[in-house]
């Protein structure tokens, strides 16, 4: 519309032989000229870099957060956006970088990506828009959604062979078992290491007695989202009440413990099962 513009000036320019027209014509051909590589030159150097994947619950935003940084001049109104939504207009300065937050819609549980973003301007006139691609390699992780379960007591103890091993005047027992990777180091027999070359993890239990399981199998006959949705919300309240607790999912045990750390393990776990990991696609 702005170039079918000047032509039509530049007609009547011609044909009434007006020099104010025609100063108008070659003034805002001018502008054009300028805009065009004032706009290309806003978004060129413009570093832009995934630099954490977020998590979330099923449902919610998950935020993905990118690194910005200019190179030797300022980069105006850069604009992020997808599909269906988009980052309002952020200014980028000259060795300042800027932390960039997208937030991703999630709708299920499990790996969550992002195919392409968008990076935008239309600095300075917003007569011409320049833009360019980025396709994130890392995904966020998507938790299940917490349901409350209708028995709340229906996570298992430990079971009851490990529980006839208890001492029954309350003094402290270890459970004993072979080393696994990501175990902790402070755990390891080290004395019973140097003697025979096995690595033994020992879980000691004290006077408050073993740490609740939650158990995949506990809801016989309860679809699988179900099942992880209601582990997803036992596993908040056994966070939140501060009692260490352990996980069992088919093919994959988290042994108890407590804290934040662990709560994100476990509803990492819960969010991953028999989920297939898409960069093992993309290597292949």
């Amino acid at each position: 519309m702005f170039a079918f513009l000047l032509v039509i000036m530049l007609l009547t320019a011609i044909n009434y032989q007006n020099s104010l027209i025609y100063l108008m014509t070659f003034l805002l051909g001018a502008v054009f000229v300028a805009a065009m590589h004032q706009t290309h030159r806003n978004l060129s150097g413009l570093e832009l870099a995934l630099i954490k994947a977020g998590e979330g619950f099923a449902g919610d935003d998950i935020p993905f957060t990118f690194r910005a940084a200019a190179s030797d001049e300022n980069a105006a109104a850069i604009q992020l956006s997808t599909t269906d939504r988009h980052l309002e207009h952020q200014n980028v300065l000259a060795g300042e970088p800027l932390d960039l937050v997208f937030l991703v819609k999630s709708t299920a549980r499990g790996y969550l990506g992002m195919d392409q973003l968008r990076i935008e301007t239309r600095f300075p006139f917003g007569l011409l828009s320049a833009w360019s691609w980025l396709r994130p390699v890392a995904n966020g992780v998507v938790y299940p959604r917490p349901i409350s379960p209708p028995d709340k007591g229906m996570s298992s103890t430990e079971g009851d062979d490990e529980s006839e091993e208890r001492s029954a005047d309350g003094h402290d027992h270890a459970e004993l078992r072979p080393w696994r990777t990501g175990d902790l180091s402070q755990r390891v027999l080290w004395k019973r290491y140097a003697r025979s070359g096995d690595m033994i993890i020992a879980h000691w239990e004290g006077e408050q007695g073993s740490p609740q399981w939650l158990d995949y199998g506990a809801f016989p006959g309860v679809d699988q989202e179900l099942r992880l949705s209601y582990l997803s919300a036992q596993v908040l309240e056994r966070e939140k009440s501060g009692h260490p607790f352990g996980l069992r999912l088919p093919g994959q045990v988290i042994d108890p413990d407590g804290g934040a750390a662990h709560k994100v393990r476990c509803l990492r776990a819960l969010a991953l099962f028999g989920v297939p990991n898409p960069l093992n696609r993309v290597a292949a």
